[in-house]
């Protein structure tokens, strides 16, 4: 099991930026891969950016260049800096933790925070 707590998210201006973070119950070097994923209204929810055990992250298109994930694993701590947000990455941003135990995946969500991003 990983209890998933984020934070940091809130009310911005187009071409502002916002830094989420994702508090996990235990280590980060014990979970697969970690990321972000968002849903807005009326839509499915999307990746927006993972970060494997090993280092190796992967964004959507949509993202690259302008969001960026991080770990700080001594905090037990996942990172989404946001820069130059655009009114369409208004969402509920999700914390996901991709966990592989005796031969299962699993997957494990925060309670998710809102992104809002006025024009």
């Amino acid at each position: 099991q990983v209890q998933l707590v984020e934070s940091g998210g809130g009310l911005v201006q187009a071409g502002g930026s916002l830094r989420l973070s994702c508090a996990a119950s235990r280590s980060l070097f014990s979970i697969d891969t970690m990321g972000w994923y968002r849903q807005a209204p009326g839509k499915q929810r999307e990746m927006v950016a993972v970060l494997s055990i090993g280092g190796s992250t992967r964004y959507a298109d949509s993202m690259k260049g302008r969001f960026t994930i991080s770990r700080d694993s001594s905090k037990n701590t996942v990172y989404l800096q946001m820069n130059s947000l655009k009114p369409e990455d208004t969402a509920i941003y999700y914390c996901n933790a991709h966990d592989y135990v005796h031969g299962t995946w699993y997957d494990y969500w925060g309670q998710g925070t809102q992104v809002t991003v006025s024009s």
